[in-house]
């Protein structure tokens, strides 16, 4: 069976004031979640202050991934895709 993602186009401003774009990819079609994640991974990464609402967040599209995501997805609930001007 193949699951359908969804995927939220993300813009943050970090603390030295660069802008990362990253995309949320979770199961569930609903941007609080999106944020909830995006806001547990920016925390993670030193960025706890840094704003996020659905004016950074936004739904973007649906798409099937990889095994290696979707087991993150299952996991954690959601997947980090970096895009641009994220911390490795």
């Amino acid at each position: 069976m193949v699951m359908d993602f969804h995927v939220f186009d993300t813009y943050v401003k970090s603390k030295n004031g660069h802008v990362m774009h990253f995309d949320v990819v979770t199961d569930k079609n609903n941007v609080e979640y999106a944020i909830t994640y995006a806001k547990k991974w920016l925390e993670s990464i030193g960025e706890k202050e840094a704003k996020i609402t659905s004016e950074e967040c936004k739904f973007c599209h649906t798409q099937s991934v990889s095994e290696e995501i979707e087991i993150d997805i299952m996991t954690d609930g959601y997947f980090i895709a970096k895009i641009d001007g994220c911390p490795e």
